[in-house]
């Protein structure tokens, strides 16, 4: 039986494979490049690397992860000289990084080498072991810097000079300057953070077993705290209790009855931004199981052996102890981008700002794609009287429906969001809007009508979700705009330009949302899909398996996983410490 295949180029764009049937899916967990970054300045000797062919354009590209892998992966490299830099030398399927903290997945077996995945391209990609430093926006080079040993041969530090630059190094844990979070708290971005939390599990388990400690000492141990109701905690709690009653307590009975996992949650439910069903599902299975689920609480420090919180509603603040706290909260800026940022003036913002076409704004040569970046897209009142102008051929001072229904192809394309209040307003078509107040038909709109009639639209544009599914689909978008790049110079194929004339190059990116999965233990998961379908329960986690299965990035990675799974059923988890 041939397994199914979920999301086609989606998914924390896992680049589909054939199936009977294809359903759409999302692996919430996002990850970018995930490089760490550092303030540190290069010196302006450094030695620049230059083995390109002078004939091809530079493309230099940022990260790993998500957005930079599913680009290399779809990018003609035979166009351009492209040289990727990473400080990892691997590509990781994230979504199945609670997995790895557990032992239900061995760390290896969700890792791919990147070297193994760009020498199947067509052209060659170079790849070099190091991280960015520092961005120079105005000479177009990129300073880098080994994270090797520094006790072998030759230097660390070397630069890079770039025609296209590509950003998608990802995003940092964002602590919210909460003290103690830093120097106490675990967190779960990179494969090695999982490695850290299942060596900590185990050492919490061996510690309580200790003889000379006392029961109160034991339960502290055994406290497990997860910061953050999303779907990154959600999954680790599920997790961390499947490994505990399944695993655990068989080989650590007397102290079985002592265990406690809590999730702190600021929000009101945990997995707010699924669908309402599944929030209550997954509270619901958490009580059941005995995890405790403590909503709206915001965590004011965090200490060694404490953790203290303030319930927003009543403005009490408490500590409770803690054997090991798991921070999983939302992502930040890095100080490489940070220092970008200030450079081409976006220094005010919170995260990197692009167009629809995932160019950074202030710099036209530069691309940033994944967790690093959010798209800033155009609202249309600010093009509203370049748009009535354009609609108005007969420059009559007035727009007919006729008019307006040859411009509305272009305007959706162009202003997402009106497709969005559209659908908000339970609205059948773009024309539905220059309806009178009354719900009559007018033959004919002035300019303020038509300001008024599209006032309220601005206010459906969203910011995408920091997951796998929108780093993977902009990464993808962004190598056959790339792939193209020649060919649209002359014949420019996205909607006409309102302010100006022409068209602009290409079609502005669009993402798809294809779903969401919440693995909630017990082999019961949520799937939320298109269409307000939600699936939940035993088939919907045998649905999960399928799907992270065949989205693996290879056979070898898929095999791997596979083997990792029936290894666990037949044997159980490894609870050794190694």
């Amino acid at each position: 039986m041939t397994i199914l295949s979920f999301f086609s180029r989606a998914s924390r764009a896992f680049h589909g494979y054939p199936a009977y049937s294809k359903l759409l899916v999302l692996c919430t967990l996002s990850s970018g490049g995930l490089v760490a970054y550092s303030e540190s300045q290069s010196d302006v000797g450094t030695p620049s690397i230059d083995s390109s062919d002078p004939k091809k354009k530079k493309v230099v590209v940022l990260g790993t992860g998500w957005a930079a892998t599913s680009f290399v992966k779809d990018l003609d490299a035979s166009l351009y000289d492209v040289q990727v830099v990473s400080p990892r030398n691997y590509f990781a399927f994230t979504p199945l990084l609670p997995s790895v903290t557990c032992g239900t997945v061995e760390a290896r077996s969700i890792v791919e080498p990147i070297r193994n995945i760009i020498k199947k391209r067509r052209g060659e990609i170079q790849y070099w072991e190091a991280e960015c430093v520092k961005l120079d926006a105005v000479n177009k080079t990129v300073f880098c810097q080994s994270n090797i040993d520094n006790n072998l041969a030759g230097s660390s530090d070397f630069s890079l000079e770039y025609d296209y630059l590509v950003i998608a190094i990802g995003a940092q844990v964002n602590t919210f300057n909460t003290p103690g979070v830093k120097e106490n708290c675990h967190f779960l971005k990179e494969v090695e953070d999982a490695l850290k939390i299942r060596r900590t599990v185990i050492d919490c388990f061996e510690k309580a077993v200790l003889p000379s400690l006392s029961e109160e000492e034991r339960r502290t141990n055994l406290h497990f705290v997860i910061v953050g109701g999303g779907p990154t905690g959600v999954e680790f709690a599920a997790e961390l209790h499947d490994f505990v009653e399944e695993d655990l307590i068989k080989i650590y009975p007397t102290v079985k009855d002592l265990l406690k996992i809590t999730i702190i949650q600021s929000g009101d439910h945990v997995l707010n931004m699924f669908d309402e069903r599944i929030s209550a599902f997954a509270e619901a299975k958490f009580s059941r199981d005995g995890i405790e689920v403590q909503t709206g609480c915001r965590v004011v420090s965090v200490s060694e052996k404490e953790i203290t919180m303030k319930v927003k509603s009543k403005g009490e603040v408490y500590s409770i102890p803690h054997g090991l706290v798991v921070w999983s909260t939302g992502v930040g800026t890095r100080p490489v981008v940070r220092d970008f940022m200030e450079q081409i003036g976006q220094g005010k913002r919170r995260i990197l700002a692009t167009d629809e076409w995932l160019r950074v704004k202030g710099s036209e040569s530069v691309y940033a794609i994944g967790d690093c970046a959010t798209i800033d897209q155009r609202k249309i009142m600010e093009d509203i009287s370049s748009i009535f102008e354009v609609a108005d051929r007969n420059n009559s001072g007035t727009l007919t429906v006729e008019e307006f229904q040859e411009v509305i192809d272009d305007i959706l394309i162009r202003y997402p969001q009106v497709e969005h209040y559209l659908r908000s307003k339970h609205l059948q078509d773009v024309t539905d809007l220059l309806r009178g107040p009354l719900g009559n038909d007018r033959q004919e709109i002035d300019i303020e009508g038509f300001k008024l009639a599209l006032s309220h639209v601005d206010s459906q544009t969203k910011s995408l979700p920091a997951t796998a599914q929108v780093a993977s689909q902009q990464g993808a978008y962004l190598a056959r705009c790339f792939n193209r790049m020649e060919n649209c110079q002359d014949n420019p194929e996205g909607p006409r330009r309102f302010r100006g004339s022409g068209r602009h190059r290409f079609l502005p990116f669009r993402y798809k949302h294809f779903g969401q999965f919440a693995p909630l233990g017990g082999e019961q998961a949520a799937a939320e899909l298109p269409g307000d379908w939600v699936s939940m329960g035993h088939s919907t986690q045998w649905l999960w398996y399928s799907v992270y299965a065949s989205k693996q990035v290879s056979w070898r990675t898929r095999m791997l996983v596979i083997s990792d799974w029936t290894r666990r059923f037949i044997f159980g988890r490894d609870s050794s410490r190694i």
